[in-house]
C-alpha cells in the first residue's frame, strides 16, 4: 500500500494533451482503505476532448472526479473524512486556492495584472468543492512517480486518443512559420513597434479582452521570429499579419496600438 490518508478519499488525477492534432484527456483513480484495512480503489475513464491545453485537462480531472463523488458513483466508498486529490499539475495545486479567495476579489486578474485563463473551470472547482459537504486538500505530486500515478497517465493518455468531445474554448489556431517554442522571455516588451503573424485568436468574455499568441515577423528586430502570448482589446484573426505596438511591461505583455493589416 502507497503512503496513502487512510481516513481520506484519495483522488489521482492527471490530464494529457497531443499535438497535430490538438486534443486532450483525462486520467482520474479513486483509492481508499477499505474496513478490512486493505486498499481499494476505482479507475474512472472518460472520452477525450479536441483542441485543448494541458491546463484545461489537469483541472477537468479534478473536476469530473468531484463529480463522481457528488453523484454518489456506487464504484467509490462514500463514509470518509475527507477528500484528497493528488496532481502533478503545479498550475492547479498552486492555484486552487487563488481561485477561492483571490482571484473573484481582483476581478480575475493575477497579481500581475494579466487575465486569468479557464475562468469557467476554476469558478466550477470551487463550487464542487463548497457543495461536496468536506474538506477537499490538493496535494502536488510528481508524475509517474507511483503506482497510482503512472495508473492516471495511462488513463490519460487513453482518453486523449479517443478525443471527440469538442473543445472547451473557442480560440482559432494557424500553423506558426517559425521553429521557435512560445516563451514569454524571448520578447521583451519594450514599447516598440512590430509585425507580427497572429497565430492563435481567443475572445475572454470576463475581461472584455484577446489572448492571441503571436510571431514576431519584423526582420530587423533582434526578436525576428520570437513568440508570445499576449493580450489587447483590438480584434485581429489567426492567420494574418500586423503592423502593432507593445506595451513595456513583460509581467503583463499587451499589444496597445494597432496600426492595420499588412498586405
Amino acid at each position: 500500500m502507497e503512503n496513502l490518508d487512510e481516513t481520506a478519499l484519495n483522488i489521482f488525477t492527471d490530464g494529457s494533451m497531443y499535438s497535430h492534432p490538438r486534443k486532450g484527456g483525462i486520467g482520474i483513480k479513486f483509492v481508499w482503505v477499505g474496513d478490512d484495512g486493505n486498499e481499494e480503489s476505482y479507475d474512472h475513464e472518460e472520452i477525450g476532448y479536441k483542441g485543448v491545453t494541458i491546463q484545461q485537462m489537469e483541472l477537468l480531472a479534478c473536476i469530473i472526479a468531484l463529480r463522481e463523488v457528488i453523484k454518489e458513483n456506487p464504484m467509490i466508498k462514500k463514509n470518509t473524512a475527507k477528500i484528497v486529490i493528488y496532481t502533478d499539475s503545479i498550475y492547479v495545486s498552486s492555484n486552487q486556492n487563488n481561485a477561492i479567495y483571490n482571484w473573484p476579489q481582483n476581478k480575475w486578474l493575477t497579481k500581475n495584472g494579466t487575465p486569468v485563463l479557464n475562468i469557467d473551470l476554476w469558478k466550477e472547482l470551487v463550487k464542487l468543492q463548497k457543495k461536496i459537504g468536506k474538506r477537499v486538500d490538493f496535494k502536488w505530486q510528481k508524475g509517474k512517480s507511483s503506482a497510482h500515478t503512472k495508473a492516471v497517465d495511462k488513463l490519460a493518455k487513453k482518453s486523449a486518443t479517443s478525443a471527440i468531445r469538442p473543445s472547451i474554448s473557442v480560440k482559432n489556431v494557424r500553423r506558426k512559420k517559425s521553429k521557435k517554442s512560445v516563451s514569454n522571455n524571448n520578447l521583451v516588451m519594450k514599447g516598440q513597434r512590430a509585425i507580427i503573424r497572429i497565430t492563435s485568436d481567443e475572445y475572454l468574455k470576463k475581461h472584455k479582452l484577446y489572448k492571441y499568441d503571436i510571431e514576431v515577423k519584423s526582420k530587423k528586430s533582434d526578436y525576428f521570429r520570437s513568440e508570445q502570448p499576449i493580450f489587447s482589446e483590438r480584434l485581429m484573426s489567426a492567420g494574418h499579419e500586423y503592423m502593432v505596438r507593445f506595451n513595456k511591461n513583460n509581467k503583463n505583455p499587451r499589444i496597445i496600438e494597432l496600426y492595420g493589416e499588412m498586405k
